[in-house]
């Protein structure tokens, strides 16, 4: 039995990458999140800020979304 530690390498890499991005993405798309609160520290946030947050939020989120369900695409072999 040998091991292709190259091929190991690989994709202990690729996973740690893809790991890394998800986190990132999800973290930028709770903090994109709109408040309910105004806007906070006495300053109040334009529609357009709200709606562009927004957007960003749900975009950080869809993309996580799209890695979760490509994994599993891979994992179920579907």
């Amino acid at each position: 039995m040998d091991i292709d530690w190259a091929a190991l390498g690989g994709v202990f890499g690729v996973s740690l990458g893809i790991t890394l991005l998800t986190v990132v993405l999800f973290s930028l798309g709770v903090a994109a999140r709109p408040r309910g609160d105004g806007g906070g520290h006495g300053a109040e946030r334009s529609r357009g800020a709200d709606r562009t947050a927004t957007v960003a939020a749900v975009l950080c989120f869809g993309a996580c979304l799209a890695v979760a369900v490509y994994g599993l695409t891979l994992i179920i072999g579907g």
